[in-house]
């Protein structure tokens, strides 16, 4: 494992590992442990995108490994204005111990792995949410004791988190059942994978057919950033994909509900549901800093 680019680059055992590591560092972090694994090593933290989450939980996690997090906007950069990507992954590399880029398009990612000599890490691009998941695998695995053989249901649009809960839940021995309006299927390579996973494998355009029996139901935003033009538009055809009680009633009676946030509220899912499971969806959110720790510590110790 020498970047963290999507999900599809990762074997079952190599996301094994992480979730184990975040687990370790969790507790380490919990009682007191000091764990300065990263102790002189730097990490460029590139925003094209902009985060609450992303930027707080690697640049806490950076500091209580031991490294220094250099925080880097695209007003910073000359990525896009002059200076191609090659030029500065060369550059970069030469001051940075590793670099995680939140960014729009997937090329820009994986340029930055192919002409540096340093880590990269996928903080979110158009295509995938690599972090994200491993963070949410996590806390499935502590609410349920496993991931294998467990049915995970994501209901929305099929963009990057859907991307990356696909094939991340099928290499970890989960059963994943989509639902999505027709004009926003997950891409073909994306339904390539999974068509290799057979029955363990479903896509709808029925919310109520994807929950059917769910252990886990994950739902995003109907607009992510960068499609506010198109919000108008995202609502209308997304009406009848919300999380709801009547969602709810279909899946399994001790279903996990997560949401990667943030939520809006009475769109995606309701205020009701979105509180009542406030206490999975909150851990979720803290897991990122867990999840995140374990990946800089694979790629940068």
């Amino acid at each position: 494992m020498k970047h963290l680019l999507k999900m599809l680059d990762l074997s079952t055992e190599e996301i094994t590992e992480i979730l184990d590591l975040a687990d370790q560092l969790k507790y380490e972090l919990k009682h007191g442990i000091p764990h300065p694994h990263l102790k002189g090593k730097t990490l460029g933290m590139i925003f094209q995108k902009a985060s609450t989450r992303t930027r707080v939980s690697f640049e806490t996690g950076m500091y209580q490994l031991g490294g220094y997090p250099l925080f880097l906007s695209s007003n910073d950069l000359q990525i896009g204005r002059g200076e191609p990507v090659q030029d500065t992954a060369r550059v970069l590399s030469r001051y940075l111990s590793g670099i995680m880029i939140r960014t729009f398009d997937q090329k820009e990612v994986e340029d930055l792995a192919k002409y540096g000599n340093i880590p990269i890490i996928n903080g979110l691009t158009d295509f995938c949410h690599p972090c994200q998941v491993l963070a949410d695998l996590m806390t499935i695995r502590e609410f349920k004791g496993k991931l294998e053989g467990l049915k995970m249901c994501f209901i929305g649009d099929g963009n990057n988190m859907a991307n990356s809960l696909i094939v991340g839940g099928l290499k970890t021995g989960m059963s994943v059942s989509i639902a999505c309006p027709k004009d926003y299927q997950p891409p073909k390579e994306i339904l390539d994978f999974a068509a290799g996973y057979g029955d363990k494998f479903e896509m709808t355009d029925s919310p109520a057919q994807a929950a059917k029996d769910a252990d886990v139901i994950l739902t995003d935003v109907w607009a992510s950033m960068g499609q506010e033009d198109e919000a108008e538009k995202r609502r209308k055809a997304f009406v009848g994909y919300q999380v709801n009680d009547e969602l709810m009633k279909v899946a399994k009676s001790d279903a996990m509900v997560l949401h990667c946030l943030p939520a809006h509220r009475e769109e995606e899912i309701t205020e009701k549901v979105f509180e009542e499971h406030a206490k999975e969806i909150f851990e979720e959110a803290e897991n990122r800093l867990h999840a995140q720790k374990a990946v800089m510590v694979k790629l940068m110790a």
